[in-house]
């Protein structure tokens, strides 16, 4: 692996915020569920979908806070404009298990 210097990994913006919708992504290639997640007022509702479908259930989501990265351009998903990209961690089955704040977390708030 290349090493990162301290200021790339400083433009990387990851943020926490709350799931307040999320369903099947039904038009998706790859099993998934899209999400809206509020980041605060300062950066509004974004959506996203991820591919996560082996451990959550969209009604399960709600209300759970994730970690995302909020600075990449958007990117066209079938019929979704994905606007952050949620967080996860890869098991060795190839599932995602997501990235969460151990406790609440004011919404918008920096990893630093």
């Amino acid at each position: 692996m290349n090493d990162l210097s301290w200021g790339e990994f400083e433009r990387i913006d990851l943020r926490v915020g709350t799931i307040i919708a999320a369903e099947i992504f039904k038009e998706a290639i790859k099993p998934a569920i899209k999400m809206e997640i509020d980041f605060g007022e300062k950066i509004g509702i974004k959506k996203s979908s991820a591919q996560i479908t082996d451990h959550y259930q969209p009604e399960q989501l709600i209300g759970k806070q994730v970690a995302a990265v909020v600075n990449f351009p958007k990117k066209q998903i079938g019929p979704l404009m994905s606007e952050c990209l949620v967080t996860g961690f890869a098991q060795n089955d190839g599932s995602i298990i997501l990235a969460v704040p151990d406790q609440k977390a004011t919404n918008g708030s920096r990893l630093v």
